[in-house]
């Protein structure tokens, strides 16, 4: 299914919203070969529309000279990139963060428990003190 995601990318990403069959699968293949990162996005795509079929769906059209998104399959795409940002976003601001109680520890990178801890770790083996008067 991912495969399908892909081809709408592709051809969303096109100025005409078209392309032959050959640049298709050219682009398809480069980027499903690409790594870690696109196989992940187009996951996380699929986990919306586990059931997509672009052709019956009819989000992709196909003729001699290629294929060709439709309105429809620009409006799924965006409505389904927005489903992914929507839930994928911070669920509160990261400029306001809670409150804890008072007396409460604290467990921030910042805590004085763990600078010291980063500071034994520099100072690992193969360092010395020498040379200080």
């Amino acid at each position: 299914m991912s495969f399908q995601l892909t081809v709408l990318k592709v051809l969303a990403g096109q100025s005409a919203g078209r392309a032959s069959v050959a640049d298709l699968r050219n682009a398809v293949a480069i980027l499903m070969n690409s790594g870690r990162d696109w196989t992940d996005r187009m996951k996380r795509l699929i986990e919306h529309a586990p059931d997509l079929n672009i052709f019956a769906a009819k989000f992709v059209l196909r003729d001699k000279a290629g294929w060709e998104i439709t309105e429809d399959g620009r409006l799924f795409l965006a409505a389904l990139e927005t489903a992914v940002a929507v839930r994928r976003s911070p669920l509160r601001s990261v400029v306001d963060p809670p409150t804890s109680e008072p007396g409460a520890p604290v467990t921030d990178a910042a805590s004085p428990r763990n600078r010291r801890q980063r500071t034994r770790r520099r100072r690992g083996k193969g360092r010395s003190n020498r040379g200080t008067a």
